[in-house]
């Protein structure tokens, strides 16, 4: 059984309140397609999001 998860797109933008929601509902619609998406702040600058979408 193969579980990598491979990373298609990495985007560093700036960092919004409700940036969260879109992240939540990206993933809840579009799991079945095998898509994840991810939000973490920037490790050098917390007014920067990094939104990654991965393939699983």
């Amino acid at each position: 059984m193969d579980n990598r998860v491979e990373t298609l797109s990495t985007v560093r933008i700036k960092k919004s309140d409700d940036l969260y929601k879109v992240v939540d509902s990206l993933n809840r619609t579009l799991k079945e397609q095998n898509l994840m998406f991810g939000l973490a702040l920037d490790d050098e600058d917390d007014q920067t999001a990094v939104f990654t979408i991965y393939r699983t």
